[in-house]
């Protein structure tokens, strides 16, 4: 008899444990922590070690443009997985078994980093190389494009990554802040593409701005002022005078200019009023990407860069870090959203190598779309999806029950938000 009472409390213990944990989004919590450690743990383990060049494979898009692979993959990975984890990164210190994880991840990028910009590293990631020591003659123009001018890119996220985690910035050691210094430095001379590239310029500028360095304005104030004109309305930009339709204003477009926008207004580059502006525009777009989502919890396929997953939805991300969801959009729909999104891409078990590296592809092992410009390294901008993992578990975005999304309300009959343009 004993027994039996016993086996139905462990059994109602369980289902109300069950309930708790579905009702108050710590499941969804513990999923993103463990999928975002498993993605970006290679990356950050191998360059604490010094063996990322040894380790990390080199698996190229189909027709991968002719240049040395090495001057450009090994940097995308970690300014890529570093500008995603850094929100969570940031976090304080607490006794939960995730802490413990983030210690671990912490720990090691702070020796990662200081790799990354050691030349007497294996894993020097050398921003400010001689790029014109191989002329490919029938197209010159573009060995120096992709083999100069991606350092312009790989440095962005770095920066991007300081200053969305500051503290990690603050744990280097003098030689290596000044080194990073330097890296970004000499990528001035050196022209952007003349599209959302030049937000990559700015951000970096803004770095140095808010760490007190003499910043470059001009490139700061180009940034800002081209992507003004290219505002085509609705909460989209134009990339570069010619319109897109891909995913780039998430990638890159909102969340760089609303963070370099942002530096500028602290230091009384722009007025106020301009971050207000540039902030409205990204909810208006992230209000875009929230309907996108299926009631299966897929999206749309389309543009260029689909090997970059999840990271889709950076912008949308962004606004749940910063509690600027759209109106009408609850935190707890968007968690429960992006939770199914990325079951339905990490989940599938060729997305990830033997060994834990991913894979090329937009759900498991597709290697056929990656672009021309893909390589291994490219794939971990897939963490700027993540960036709600930087609100602490307290936070209502985690501690909500779970809540349909749009595109699950409107398909199944319940009410939904009409939408409609807006004109700022």
């Amino acid at each position: 008899m004993v027994k039996k009472i016993l086996f139905i409390f462990i059994v109602l213990s369980t289902l109300y444990y069950s309930k708790f944990v579905q009702a108050n989004g710590v499941e969804d919590r513990k999923y993103w922590v463990e999928l975002l450690y498993k993605i970006s743990y290679p990356v950050i383990h191998n360059l604490s070690q010094g063996t990322l060049k040894k380790e990390m494979p080199l698996e190229l898009g189909p027709k991968y443009y002719d240049l040395q692979v090495p001057d450009v993959t090994y940097a995308e990975a970690v300014g890529r997985t570093f500008a995603g984890i850094a929100p969570w990164l940031a976090l304080p210190d607490d006794n939960s078994e995730e802490c413990l994880l983030r210690k671990k991840i912490k720990s090691e990028l702070i020796i990662g980093l200081q790799n990354a910009v050691n030349p007497n590293s294996p894993d020097y990631l050398n921003f400010g190389k001689n790029i014109y020591n191989v002329i490919k003659i029938d197209n010159p123009d573009y060995l120096n494009f992709r083999k100069g001018r991606q350092a312009i890119v790989d440095a962005a996220y770095f920066a991007q990554a300081f200053l969305r985690a500051p503290n990690i910035w603050k744990a280097l050691d003098s030689t290596t802040k000044q080194r990073f210094i330097q890296e970004f430095k000499i990528l001035r001379n050196r022209q952007v593409v003349y599209n959302n590239w030049i937000l990559f310029t700015g951000i970096t500028e803004a770095f140095l701005l808010s760490i007190g360095e003499l910043p470059d304005i001009f490139r700061m104030e180009m940034a800002f002022k081209k992507m003004k004109e290219w505002y085509v309305g609705d909460g989209w930009y134009s990339d570069g005078e010619k319109f897109s339709m891909d995913y780039y204003n998430s990638y890159v477009i909102h969340p760089m200019m609303v963070d370099m926008v942002k530096i500028m207004v602290e230091k009384k580059i722009l007025p106020q009023e301009e971050y207000h502006i540039a902030l409205k525009r990204m909810v208006r777009h992230a209000e875009f990407l929230e309907r996108l989502i299926s009631p299966e919890g897929t999206f749309p396929a389309f543009g260029r860069s689909m090997t970059y997953r999840v990271g889709v939805f950076q912008a949308l991300s962004q606004c749940a870090l910063i509690h600027q969801l759209p109106e009408g959009v609850e935190p707890a729909q968007v968690r429960t959203a992006l939770t199914k999104v990325m079951k339905n891409q990490f989940n599938n078990v060729e997305t990830f190598d033997d060994k834990g590296w991913l894979t090329l592809g937009f759900v498991g092992h597709q290697e056929t779309i990656a672009d021309q410009y893909t390589s291994t390294g490219s794939l971990y901008i897939c963490t700027i999806g993540f960036l709600p993992l930087g609100l602490e578990a307290t936070d209502i975005f985690w501690s909500s029950p779970p809540t349909d999304w749009t595109a699950k309300k409107a398909w199944s009959g319940k009410p939904f938000k009409k939408d409609y343009k807006v004109t700022y």
